[in-house]
C-alpha cells in the first residue's frame, strides 16, 4: 500500500521542506550556521524540498537530479527562487565530466537526504564528493540504515501485508524475489527494491568508507522514530536511546535513520 506522497508530487515536497526546516537546518547549525553567503549543492534532490529552507536563509543553491520528471517537478516547485536567481536545477549525472568541470571546488555544503542508499560503489561516491568541497566544505548525509525494519524501503510495495512487513527485505535475493512476486508486486517494483537491495548501506559501513575516504565525522545523530515519519503518519521523532546507539550492528535493526555531518 504506497502512501500518498509516492504518487503526489505536492505532498512530498511539502513533506520534504518541512523535515528539512524542521530537523535537517538545526543538526547542520549544530556545527556551522546557515547564513546567506553559503553554497549549497543538493545531489538527487528530487522535486526540491530539502532545499526550501536553504533558499528562504538566502543561500545560493544548485539541486542536480538524474531523473527529468523530479527535476522539472523542482523547477515547477522554485519557480519564485530560480526566476529570483537563487537555485539552479540541473537535469545531469554527477560523474558527467561536464558537472565537474563546472562545479569543482565550489560548493561549503552538499547535500544527499535519503540518496545514498540507492546509489551504487559507494566506496567511490563518498569519496569523489571532495571533488565539489571547498577546503574547509562540508557533506551532509541521511537515510536508513540498510538493517533497519524497512531499510529495504518495502513501503512501496502495494500489497499492503508486504508494506509493513520488517525486516523480509534480508532474506536472501531469490527468497526475496520470490516474495514480492507471490504477492503480485509488478516488475518495475521488483527491481527498484531488488536495486535498493544492493545498494543499501549500514552505519558500518558508511562510517567506515567516509573514515578510509580522510574525512572527519563533525555531527552525527540516530533515530528510533525517524523526523520524516512526522509528516508521513503523525508521530513524534524520537533520538536513539544512547546504549542502543552505542553497539555496533546491533544499532542498525532499530535505527530508523541517521544523520550524518562530515568535513572535508
Amino acid at each position: 500500500m504506497a502512501l500518498i506522497q509516492h504518487h503526489n508530487e505536492q505532498v512530498r515536497f511539502q513533506q520534504q521542506a518541512e523535515n528539512a526546516r524542521a530537523f535537517v537546518i538545526p543538526f547542520i547549525e549544530e556545527v556551522i550556521q546557515i547564513t546567506s553567503d553559503l553554497k549549497i549543492l543538493d545531489i538527487g534532490c528530487g522535486d526540491g524540498g530539502v532545499l526550501i529552507p536553504f533558499l528562504e536563509k538566502g543561500c545560493s543553491c544548485t539541486g542536480i537530479e538524474l531523473d527529468e520528471t523530479k527535476a522539472n517537478f523542482a523547477r515547477h516547485f522554485l519557480e519564485q527562487y530560480l526566476n529570483e536567481g537563487l537555485v539552479e536545477i540541473v537535469n545531469r549525472n554527477i560523474y558527467e565530466e561536464e558537472a565537474l568541470t563546472q562545479y569543482a571546488g565550489k560548493f561549503d555544503l552538499i547535500i544527499l537526504k535519503d540518496v545514498v542508499e540507492h546509489i551504487p560503489d559507494q566506496n567511490k561516491f563518498i569519496p569523489y564528493l571532495k571533488k565539489f568541497l571547498k577546503p574547509s566544505g562540508f557533506v551532509y548525509f541521511g537515510f536508513p540504515p540498510w538493517y533497519m525494519p524497512h531499510g529495504g524501503h518495502q513501503q512501496v510495495c502495494s500489497n499492503k501485508f508486504l508494506s509493513i512487513l520488517p525486516w523480509f527485505h534480508l532474506l536472501p535475493t531469490f527468497l526475496y524475489k520470490g516474495v514480492l512476486q507471490l504477492f503480485g508486486e509488478n516488475q518495475f517494483t521488483i527491481k527498484e527494491l531488488l536495486e535498493i537491495k544492493d545498494t543499501g548501506i549500514s552505519i558500518e559501513r558508511f562510517e567506515g568508507i567516509v573514515l578510509k575516504s580522510n574525512y572527519t565525522i563533525a555531527a552525527k545523530t540516530f533515530y528510533l522514530i525517524n523526523p520524516i515519519y512526522k509528516y508521513k503518519f503523525g508521530v513524534q521523532p524520537r533520538k536513539q536511546f544512547k546504549l542502543i546507539a552505542s553497539i555496533p550492528f546491533f544499532r542498525n535493526f532499530f535505527t530508523t535513520c541517521v544523520y550524518y555531518l562530515i568535513k572535508n
